[in-house]
């Protein structure tokens, strides 16, 4: 794990479009039969690039190497007021997957988060197939799924 450099920036977002390729496909079947994925993902690629973009230049984020590759990112927010830390966004190119970045991550941040003051770690995900292998992970290091449910509607 090492500090995201700028040079860092093209690998990133290009992982970032094949690991999240699965999840857009998940959520696109979910809501299948209706105009909302189209209407909010129009191009999901080129939104996925400018947010990770967005989200790795502004917020403190790391890289995972295998073998002097780039094999994931992440990135934290502290929310200070309510000693909350965030795992904002987390990621694993499909072709390192499996291989304990994942887990490797989550732990670094969440350490990274509790040496900040913070006394709450929060990660976001989705409940759909597409975000399976992410809910494990979290899980698996000791988060707490607190279940939600989004509803959307084309207007």
């Amino acid at each position: 794990m090492r500090p995201f450099a700028t040079a860092d920036l093209s690998a990133v977002l290009d992982l970032s479009v094949r690991a999240w390729a699965p999840v857009f496909a998940a959520v696109e079947k979910v809501l299948a039969g209706s105009q909302t994925f189209e209407l909010m993902h129009p191009d999901w690629r080129a939104g996925q690039r400018a947010a990770v973009e967005a989200t790795c230049t502004s917020l403190p984020t790391w890289v995972a190497e295998d073998a002097g590759t780039v094999a994931g990112f992440v990135a934290v927010t502290l929310h200070e007021a309510d000693r909350m830390g965030e795992i904002v966004m987390i990621a694993v190119d499909p072709a390192y997957q499996r291989r304990g970045h994942a887990a490797a991550m989550v732990a670094f941040a969440t350490d990274w988060l509790r040496e900040q003051g913070m006394s709450v770690a929060l990660i976001d995900t989705g409940a759909d197939e597409g975000h399976a292998p992410a809910r494990r992970v979290y899980e698996a290091a000791g988060y707490t799924p607190l279940p939600g449910v989004k509803y959307f509607k084309a207007l």
